[in-house]
């Protein structure tokens, strides 16, 4: 059985009082659900002096239509589970709430928060084991006690996988990050969050608090879909995930394309935004060629590495496949 370090815990009630804790505690990590720092102190990924828990800042919780500033503003702090069955994001980004109600087990949803799945860590088949185990591969990786990535043997980066299922999905729907911290509340956009380093991959300055994700009300008709894959249903990791993103002409599947977006995830430590897809504007959503085309591009674009398990190779190829389901299963429904 694995066991936590020792450590501190102090728990603010306000998102001052969070920022004021982390400068005050050099090295303290923010706790929210916990589903993902606390394994992760198990197997000695990190150590820090104490825990600065979230649970008692309530202007870190709710979801608010912001029609003022189109957007949805949605706290930090709300859960997984209940982003999934939020009616407001089930009627208008149904891709979120789906891809919220598809991460892990009903347990890890009801604890795990939107905050946290969006400075999810990054993994890797060779640092997200015990220590002991690391240990017989020379030492571990860049990423743990080492200092070569078993990945990349001459890369200088860590290539661990960002494997949020949320953040495909909420990069694709433009959404933007609001931060808070010692100089003040800055907002980025959350494809601009992150970085290519698997050990900092993302932007947030030292005692900065992530307060709420703003996500553009849509100002046209659209469809969307996430999918992934993973070995079980339940319980894993995507090995790959995909986002799309349809705008149309008018509200039908057989209407013509006006924009398109596809993220794909878990190929490196960020998402990858797929480009050059201007071939598909002015086609109708319902044409064979549509699906072909993004499919197509997807793989192009795209090279897993050998970070988690299963080939890299495979999972190319799996992303070709789960793209091309995915744009036949939008015209499907409708």
């Amino acid at each position: 059985m694995l066991r936590l370090p020792q450590f501190e815990v102090e728990s603010p009630d306000t998102i001052e009082g969070v920022v004021e804790a982390l400068q005050r505690r050099p090295g303290a990590r923010l706790i929210a659900g916990g589903t993902d720092i606390l394994p992760n102190l198990k197997h000695f990924l990190d150590t820090p002096p104490a825990l600065i828990s979230l649970a008692r800042v309530a202007a870190l919780r709710g979801v608010v239509r912001d029609d003022a500033a189109g957007v949805l503003r949605i706290g930090a702090s709300v859960t997984l589970a209940a982003l999934s069955e939020h009616v407001e994001v089930r009627a208008v980004f149904p891709s979120l709430a789906h891809s919220a109600g598809s991460v892990a087990t009903p347990l890890i949803r009801n604890m795990g928060t939107l905050g946290g799945n969006v400075n999810l860590d990054t993994r890797c088949r060779y640092v997200n084991q015990s220590e002991f185990w690391r240990a017989s591969i020379g030492g571990g990786c860049l990423k743990s006690e080492g200092n070569v990535c078993h990945v990349v043997p001459k890369g200088r980066n860590c290539v661990a996988a960002m494997s949020s299922d949320n953040v495909p999905v909420l990069i694709g729907l433009g959404a933007s990050i609001v931060l808070v911290g010692p100089e003040g509340r800055r907002e980025l956009k959350l494809e601009d969050y992150y970085t290519a380093d698997g050990i900092a991959h993302t932007l947030a300055r030292p005692g900065e608090v992530t307060a709420e994700l703003r996500v553009p009300l849509p100002t046209g008709p659209r469809r969307t879909k996430y999918v992934k894959w993973s070995v079980r249903k339940s319980i894993d990791y995507p090995l790959l995930s995909v986002a799309l993103r349809f705008d149309l002409a008018e509200d039908s599947a057989h209407a013509e394309v006006t924009g398109v977006q596809v993220v794909c995830g878990v190929l490196g430590a960020k998402p990858r935004v797929v480009t050059r897809l201007t071939e598909v504007l002015g086609k109708k959503l319902s044409d064979p060629a549509v699906a072909r085309i993004v499919s197509e591009a997807t793989h192009a674009q795209c090279k897993p590495l050998e970070n988690v398990p299963y080939e890299a190779a495979y999972r190319r190829e799996m992303l070709r496949v789960y793209t091309r389901r995915a744009v036949e299963a939008i015209v499907a429904e409708g």
